[in-house]
């Protein structure tokens, strides 16, 4: 139980450092893209952004099913 709580706090954390120094370091960056989802247009966003995002939803995604897949640890040390 606490290695999965250690995984997902581990996986939030390192999404939202990534998160943080992608959005410092796409402040000046002039090409810029909207992205058509179908229902309607974003906002023109940097490029680089958009890909960092769509990592850091990945490694945030990836963290935490890694967590919730673990394997239980038996209670009992003696039991396989």
């Amino acid at each position: 139980m606490l290695l999965r709580l250690r995984l997902l706090l581990a996986s939030l954390g390192g999404g939202i450092l990534l998160l943080v120094i992608l959005c410092l370091g796409s402040q000046n960056l002039n090409q810029r893209a909207s992205l058509n989802l179908g229902f309607g247009r974003t906002a023109e966003l940097p490029t680089g952004f958009l890909l960092g995002v769509a990592l850091v939803i990945g490694v945030v995604s990836g963290g935490s099913a890694t967590a919730l897949l673990l394997p239980r640890a038996s209670q009992d040390p003696g039991r396989e």
